[in-house]
């Protein structure tokens, strides 16, 4: 769900890392990237509303005023909404390069 509300605000470079077994305070993460500060909200928002839908609500949300990196815990998974300049410099996937990358099945 959280993949595919990205998707609908048009979310770019979406991945999912699978971390089982690599750490012990979460399963996955989603990562992606927005355009601009308005957009990067509304990925997170709309990713908000759709898991809402399904009961899940986040543990946490950071980051959302200033909207560079907007990190919601969902205890299983965290996602990651980045501005480009946030997602190159903090760079999650060569951190985490370990961990499998899940493919995302086309809708």
């Amino acid at each position: 769900m959280a993949v595919r509300a990205a998707e609908s605000k048009k979310a770019t470079d979406i991945r999912v890392l699978d971390l089982t077994g690599i750490t012990s305070f979460t399963d996955y993460f989603i990562i992606c990237t927005g355009s601009n500060p308005k957009q990067i909200q509304a990925i997170a928002d709309e990713i908000g509303l759709r898991l809402k839908e399904y009961g899940e609500l986040p543990h946490s949300l950071e980051g959302y005023n200033q909207a560079e990196w907007i990190l919601a815990d969902y205890g299983d998974f965290l996602v990651h909404v980045f501005s480009e300049k946030a997602r190159a410099y903090y760079d999650l996937e060569r951190l985490w390069r370990n961990a499998k990358d899940l493919p995302i099945p086309a809708e």
